[in-house]
């Protein structure tokens, strides 16, 4: 399973810069890039900000299709 969230994907689709979305992080656009290049990865704090700011889940951020619920 690809660990590494597809930030870049949907950034993009957003048309936000790494500079735009690392404004909106409060961070530098360094941190988004090794986070695009997977040298580093966000903090579980970060990811939820990065749901946020890109309109997702944490499922969508990784490109998971949550799994269906089955009523009890």
């Amino acid at each position: 399973m690809e660990y590494r969230p597809q930030i870049k994907e949907m950034r993009d689709r957003m048309g936000m810069s790494q500079r735009d979305l690392a404004a909106r992080l409060g961070l530098s656009p360094g941190a988004v890039a090794l986070w695009e290049l997977g040298r580093n990865n966000p903090t579980m704090e970060n990811l939820l900000a990065l749901a946020d700011v890109l309109d997702c889940t944490l499922d969508e951020l990784f490109g998971r299709e949550p799994p269906e619920r089955t009523s009890a």
